[in-house]
């Protein structure tokens, strides 16, 4: 894939989610440009992670340009070798003319991502643009409550405009996700058919770190360590737990949707651009992987 295209689709998701949006520990942007131009390749391919299945499906399509949302070098490398198998599915791309963008943290934290997501689905009505008022619940980023507006932030806290039981609860969240099972920590003496869950903590992947001490009625997120989920349940918290990616990977159609609608106006407004690099992302296909999934099975 020619340079100026790699950095048409950077400034393309920067436009979604824009890096100063993610948190300082974190690694994201363009981790991997490759130096070679794949021929005849025009796709871009959204994943949760760059696994082996995935490298393969990259491969044996005609991509140029993944986006994993989780970064692919995340610590300092001392060295890149094809002894490591995350290592070798970078290398392989590499030569075979295939860049890696990580957007993390930045797609969790800004407003109308993967966070304001969640909120649609703890609302029982995920929508393709986060549409909060018109589904009647409020969402705010933790710790900015009484913010009026705000571009984005850690977790996000959603009141709903009455109160539910927690069985309704599991059952929106299970039916949004697609997810048969769940882990679920009840306060003692709390009863799920009860409604007395009105305002919901949600932070992305493992939230353990965002949501403690937030006041609300139940915590929602991926996983959480054995004892921080003690310390939420003896603490009057209801605690759901999905499964890291799980609560990630169901907003990569939307963000395939949102890249589609950027490229588009790429093109649309950059005239000075060559036709040719115009040309090139005119014929970008967007696709979500079907080779990525959660790396746990319940059997």
């Amino acid at each position: 894939m020619a340079v100026s295209v790699v950095k048409s689709i950077c400034r393309a998701m920067e436009a979604i989610a824009p890096l100063r949006l993610a948190e300082k520990w974190d690694n994201v942007g363009l981790l991997l440009e490759s130096p070679i131009v794949r021929p005849n390749a025009n796709r871009v391919l959204l994943t949760i992670d760059l696994t082996e299945a995935v490298t393969e499906e990259a491969l044996a399509s005609p991509t140029s340009f993944i986006v994993s949302y989780h970064p692919t070098i995340f610590k300092p490398l001392t060295s890149l070798t094809l002894a490591n198998p995350l290592q070798s599915n970078l290398l392989r791309c590499a030569a075979a003319g295939i860049s890696v963008y990580c957007p993390h943290t930045s797609l969790d934290n800004v407003s109308g991502g993967i966070n304001d997501w969640l909120g649609t689905v703890v609302a029982g009505k995920p929508t393709l643009n986060n549409r909060y008022k018109e589904i009647g619940y409020k969402i705010s980023v933790i710790g900015e409550e009484n913010a009026t507006r705000v571009e984005g932030g850690s977790g996000r806290i959603v009141t709903l405009p009455e109160p539910i039981s927690m069985s309704e609860l599991e059952w929106r969240i299970k039916s949004c996700l697609e997810l048969e099972h769940i882990q679920v920590g009840y306060p003692h003496d709390m009863a799920s058919d009860v409604k007395s869950i009105r305002t919901v903590a949600i932070c992305a992947g493992s939230g353990e770190s965002v949501l403690l001490g937030v006041d609300a009625d139940a915590y929602f997120t991926g996983e959480m360590t054995h004892h921080s989920v003690l310390a939420a349940v003896a603490s009057g918290h209801f605690v759901v737990l999905c499964g890291h990616t799980n609560t990630e990977r169901g907003y990569l159609p939307i963000l395939a949707h949102k890249l589609k609608e950027q490229l588009l106006s790429r093109f649309e407004v950059d005239e000075h651009e060559e036709e040719k690099i115009n040309a090139a992302l005119r014929s970008l296909e967007v696709h979500v992987s079907e080779a990525d999934k959660h790396p746990l099975r319940i059997v």
